[in-house]
C-alpha cells in the first residue's frame, strides 16, 4: 500500500462510512516532523451514531484481517473511541473518534473562556478540554464532505482571548495551590502525596505559558519541552521542572528543598504571564 494511501483514498473511504462527516490528519505527519516509521494519527468526525460495523469493514480490508473497533465511550469520556490498525507494511495507523457536535459545543465555551479538565486513561493529568480545538487547529483535513470541519478550523487560527485569560489565571493559581499542598507532606515524609501535587504543578505551568502564547496545549507529550521554548519562560523552565520532579526526595529537609524550588517557579511563571497579554 502507497506511503500517501491515507493521503487520498482512505481519508475518502472512512468519510464514507455512515455518520462520519469529515477526517484529519495529526501528530507529528499533520506538523511534518515525523520520521518514516511514525504512527498515523486519523481523527474520524461523527455525528450521532457512527457505523461501527462499516468501519471494522473497512479497517479488515485495509489491513487483511479482522480489527477491533471500539465504540464511542469505550477508551473514555474524552478521548472517545476507535482502533489501532497494523497494515501490510507494517505501519501504524490510530484511527481516534471525535464526536463533531462535541469538539463544537466544547469550542463555543472556550471562545467564552470556559473549560474543563476531566478524568481521562493516558492523561495523568487530566484531558482539557481546549484540546479538542487544539486538535482540529493543528490537524491537516484529509476529507471534509459537509465542510464543517474547515469552517471550524478556519475559527480556531485565532486563540480566543477569553481562554487566555481564563486559562493562564486558573492554571497559576492552581500551580500555587498544589505547591502549598504539597508543603502538607514534608513532615510526614509522604513522597506519593508531594510528587502528585508537584506534577500537577508543572502540568498548570507548562498550560499556562501555552495559553499565555497563545498556543494549543494538547496533552502531556512533549509539552514541556515546548512551553520552554516560548519567548519570555522563566530561564532553565525545564531543567527545573525536570529536576523538581526527578529529584524530589524522601526526607523532609529534601522535601522542603524541593518545595522551594517550586514555589519560585510559580512565581516566575506568575510573573512571565502577567507581564503583558
Amino acid at each position: 500500500m502507497r506511503e500517501d494511501y491515507w493521503l487520498e483514498s482512505g481519508a475518502a473511504a472512512l468519510a464514507e462510512v455512515p455518520g462520519v462527516v469529515g477526517v484529519t490528519l495529526g501528530g507529528s505527519r499533520a506538523r511534518g516532523t515525523h520520521r518514516p516509521d511514525s504512527d498515523w494519527d486519523l481523527g474520524v468526525y461523527y455525528r450521532g451514531e457512527v457505523g461501527l460495523g462499516a468501519l471494522a469493514e473497512l479497517a479488515a480490508e485495509v489491513t487483511g484481517g479482522p480489527v477491533e473497533i471500539h465504540r464511542p465511550g469505550a477508551w473514555g469520556a474524552w478521548v472517545n473511541g476507535g482502533a489501532w490498525l497494523v497494515m501490510p507494511d507494517g505501519s501504524h495507523v490510530d484511527w481516534i473518534l471525535r464526536d463533531a457536535d462535541r469538539v463544537e459545543r466544547v469550542w463555543r465555551e472556550c471562545q467564552a473562556g470556559r473549560y474543563e479538565i476531566g478524568a481521562q486513561v493516558g492523561h495523568p493529568l487530566g484531558f482539557w478540554s481546549p484540546a479538542y480545538a487544539g486538535e482540529l487547529a493543528l490537524s491537516r483535513v484529509l476529507a471534509d464532505p459537509t465542510g464543517d470541519l474547515g469552517r471550524l478550523k478556519g475559527e480556531m487560527r485565532e486563540y480566543p482571548e477569553p481562554l487566555r485569560a481564563a486559562l493562564t489565571g486558573t492554571a497559576v493559581w492552581d500551580a500555587g495551590f498544589s505547591v502549598a499542598m504539597a508543603g502538607k507532606a514534608q513532615a510526614s515524609a509522604d513522597t506519593l502525596h508531594a510528587a502528585l501535587c508537584l506534577a500537577r504543578a508543572v502540568g498548570d505551568l507548562t498550560q499556562a505559558l501555552h495559553a499565555h502564547h497563545r498556543t494549543w496545549c494538547i496533552n502531556e507529550k512533549g509539552a514541556l519541552a515546548a512551553a520552554a521554548a516560548l519567548p519570555g519562560t522563566p530561564p532553565g523552565f525545564a531543567e527545573r521542572a525536570g529536576a523538581l520532579l526527578g529529584e524530589l526526595g524522601r526526607t523532609g529537609p529534601e522535601l522542603a528543598r524541593s518545595l522551594e524550588a517550586a514555589e519560585l517557579l510559580v512565581a516566575e511563571v506568575r510573573t512571565a504571564v502577567e507581564g503583558d497579554g
